[in-house]
Order: C-alpha cells, then structure tokens, then sequence
C-alpha cells in the first residue's frame, strides 16, 4: 500500500493511464488488461479523471476521485488489486461509504455492499439537439436553488461544487427555478448528461426534453458526443432517452461498499452478482 497522502494531478491525461509518475510507491495510473482495447465508456470515471477532469483529481496509487464536494464518482481499475483496495480504504477512510460505479468483482475481506442497483448506459444515435431559447446557464449563485430542487426531484447526486464539471442549464419560471440539466463525467470524446430533473407541479410540458436536447447542443457543439447513464428500472426515463435518440450501448451496475473498520481481517471474498 502506497504512504503518500491524496494528491491532486493536474498533468494527467488519458495517454499517460498506466505510466509511472515517478512518485515514491506510485504504482502508475491503471492500463487495460487483456487482448481487447477497452472503450473509455467502460470506465468512464476513469477516463475523466485521467482527461479532461484530471483538474479535479484526488489519487492514492492507482485509485482516483473526485473531491467530496464535487462529486461521489471514483476510479478503480479496471482489475483492481489488494493494494487498489487498501489505497481506497487509506483515501476513503475506515467505516466510510464509497461508490463502485460499474464494478462486478469480488469484494475483498469485510468490505460490505450497501448498495446495488442496476444501470443502463445510452450513447447519442440521432439525437435532434437544438439551443433552447428560455434556459439560462446556471452557476455558483445558483447553487442553493439547484440543491433544493435535487432534494424535491432525487435525479442523483449533486453536491456543493458539481455545477464545476460543466455547463448547467435550467428553466425559470416567476424566478424560481424549476427544471435542470447539466454535463457531469467528461471521458475524452464525450460528455455525459446529468442532473435532468423537474418540479413536479411542471412536468408534462416537455422541460427535460427541451433541456437534454440543450446540453446535448452545447456538447456536439465541442466535437464531443452525448451519453447517460439511469437506473435499469427507469422505464420512463429510458423510454424518453430512446424517444429522443439515445441508444442503449451496455448495461452497468451501481454499486456502494463500506470500508472496514479495521482491515486485514481474514474471511472470504464476498461475490458482486
């Protein structure tokens, strides 16, 4: 397990995964195993943290994340070892909660799962993505609002600092603001959709749709492409992204674990189905 403390690691790109830093104990950032290249979509937290997001990485060995305040996501690799998982338990902390988007291996002694639902993940096929002329870029001061409509419409995590990621947009009405959508993980290429959310008293106007096309405008508008992710249970979610354009790509799984409170204890991996 490596002693170095979190760090950030503003030089790191997507070309540089699995070279060496040159740290004391670094072990590099993770490469692919196997004979097939792997699609920067199969790891998408990954991807980002080791591109375009690498601004915002906080790494212990091979294991990145986002800071606390800006985002739950973390990047294991690919087949992470039993130094990967000492070095998220060293980052996380002892009794902590962590996300394991996407993972389906075993967890290591006293690790326990706390959460599992599974995912889908939709890539742009077609989308008809267009500027919506009544949504406004949302920042820093809006930051309270958003919260409060998070907490009323439960679309996923959101915290103080998200709205750093990218571009959010929303929709006002009398001032309050009662619609969002906005850009969350940023593999190189492609840009994910997030946040889509709607006070209830105002769905049924069509809001997420105009705003998801919004976001998706502004992302091709770089040269990137649109995807997302949303619980495999979604129906209506998932109904409307293939309305619009989405194609499901792969199914995926939302995974949490604690940290043991003390490590090293001696029982058998616990199977992630």
């Amino acid at each position: 397990m490596t002693t170095t403390e979190p760090s950030r690691v503003p030089g790191a790109t997507a070309a540089t995964a699995g070279r060496p830093a040159g740290a004391p104990g670094d072990r590099g950032l993770p490469e692919p195993r196997g004979a097939e290249p792997r699609h920067v979509l199969d790891n998408p937290a990954l991807a980002s943290l080791t591109g375009p997001h690498a601004h915002f990485a906080e790494r212990r060995g091979r294991v990145l994340r986002y800071p606390v305040d800006v985002s739950p996501w973390l990047a294991l690799p690919d087949e992470p070892d039993a130094d990967d998982w000492a070095d998220l338990a060293a980052l996380a902390g002892p009794g902590a909660e962590v996300p394991l988007p996407g993972f389906r291996g075993e967890l290591p002694a006293g690790w326990e799962l706390t959460l599992q639902v599974e995912g889908v993940q939709f890539v742009d096929d077609g989308l008809a993505a267009a500027p919506e002329p009544e949504a406004v870029r949302l920042g820093a001061a809006d930051v309270p609002e958003i919260l409060d409509l998070i907490a009323r419409t439960q679309p996923g995590p959101f915290e103080a600092r998200t709205i750093e990621l990218g571009t959010y947009l929303g929709i006002r009405r009398d001032g309050a603001l009662i619609a969002m959508a906005g850009e969350r993980l940023h593999p190189p290429g492609w840009t994910e959709i997030s946040a889509v959310c709607t006070d209830p008293a105002f769905r049924g106007e069509g809001l997420a749709t105009r705003l998801i096309l919004a976001v998706a405008h502004g992302i091709r508008e770089r040269g990137e492409t649109p995807f997302l992710h949303t619980s495999a249970g979604n129906t209506d979610a998932i109904r409307l992204y293939e309305s619009l354009g989405f194609r499901l790509r792969r199914r995926t799984a939302f995974l949490a674990a604690r940290v043991p409170d003390r490590l090293g204890e001696g029982r058998a991996p616990v199977p992630v189905a």
